[in-house]
């Protein structure tokens, strides 16, 4: 739900969320074992203000996390193996998405941990979020970057083929 990369939300230490205020800080890292990295070499933080993010991110940190863990990263592998406790690598993380994508009934060969970054921002474009907020959101250092990110719908270029055409039947007053 905060539009991060994958590599961020891998890089993401216990420290690094902030339940009280409700956001996580992404920090340029790179201590990952596993190679996981910020794509961004400056620190953004991210509000997290929907109402599932947090309580899901600490049901997972107080009931999944390996209690014993030795490292401040959030995101571990659990279980009974021997690598329980280790650092989720990237792979690992989209294992772990397309389990959760079977079981939830979804067969999309396009949906990745990335493509959610996308529907993210696709979502708060519709949602009126300003272009350069999105941005800075997003952690991109330009706007052609975000642009990529945002895909319109059809139903937002209805909308706006709507209202361009309110806009030039209505009588101007202006003039």
């Amino acid at each position: 739900e905060g539009g991060l990369r994958p590599g961020e939300v891998l890089g993401l230490h216990l420290e690094d969320i902030s339940y009280g205020r409700k956001r996580v800080t992404v920090r340029h890292r790179d201590d990952h074992p596993q190679g996981a990295r910020q794509k961004s070499r400056r620190d953004r933080v991210v509000d997290l203000l929907e109402d599932r993010a947090l309580p899901t991110l600490n049901r997972y940190v107080l009931l999944e996390r390996p209690p014993e863990a030795q490292t401040p990263l959030l995101f571990l592998i659990g279980g009974r193996g021997a690598r329980r406790d280790h650092a989720l690598s990237y792979d690992g993380l989209v294992r772990l998405f397309q389990r959760a994508a079977t079981r939830a009934g979804v067969r999309e060969s396009w949906l990745t941990p990335h493509s959610l970054r996308h529907t993210h921002a696709t979502r708060m474009a519709e949602l009126g979020m300003r272009e350069l907020t999105l941005m800075r959101r997003l952690g991109h250092a330009h706007p052609d970057s975000t642009k990529v990110y945002v895909r319109l719908t059809d139903h937002q270029v209805r909308d706006d083929y709507r209202t361009a055409l309110e806009q030039a039947v209505r009588p101007d007053t202006a003039r």
